[in-house]
């Protein structure tokens, strides 16, 4: 509010600067008003900056407060946490966790094997046995086929042939072939 009062004042000179400019002593009153009321505003205008730093800075260290009193409550709680604990207690304890794991995993495969039956039989030979039996359908299925196949024919004309080129053709074409390599 002060702020707005001081800037109206300041326009209202300015206005009356104008106005009176042909009364020249009356324009340099309203001149000195003005820079006046301008000093001033400047000034309240830094007390206003000064007053918000040094509440940002209050508020920063009610915060730092609030943080350290935290820290130092979560300390003590795992302190106590800690004072009920012994490291050996907890070796003990993950060691006794681990055996009981293990001890139900031996207890699940005790229980998933199968019991009478599919135990007697070695399973390499049976996969041998089931390769054998797929060779002897293949072996019966190729004796089947027999002359019932029809077989294309053989052509009758011959093939076009390509005049070969000399060794010495072939030798000066890989000689160019390099000497345009070379001069890249």
């Amino acid at each position: 509010m002060l702020m707005t009062n001081m800037y109206v004042m300041i326009v209202d000179s300015g206005t009356f600067l104008q106005k009176s400019f042909k009364q020249n002593k009356a324009a340099l009153q309203a001149l000195k008003r003005k820079k006046r009321y301008e000093k001033h505003l400047a000034q309240i205008d830094g007390t206003l900056s000064t007053i918000e730093f040094q509440r940002e800075a209050l508020e920063n260290a009610h915060t730092n407060t609030e943080v350290i009193k935290t820290m130092g409550y979560a300390a003590k709680a795992m302190k106590a946490a800690h004072d009920n604990m012994d490291i050996d207690k907890v070796d003990e304890l993950m060691q006794d966790i681990t055996e009981q794991q293990e001890l139900a995993q031996e207890i699940s495969d005790a229980i998933s094997k199968p019991v009478g039956f599919g135990e007697e039989f070695d399973e390499d030979d049976l996969l041998a046995e089931l390769e054998e039996l797929e060779q002897e359908e293949l072996d019966k299925n190729l004796l089947e086929i027999g002359d019932n196949v029809p077989l294309p024919n053989v052509p009758s004309t011959s093939l076009p042939s390509r005049p070969a080129k000399k060794k010495e053709e072939e030798d000066e074409d890989d000689m160019k072939d390099l000497e345009a390599w070379a001069a890249n």
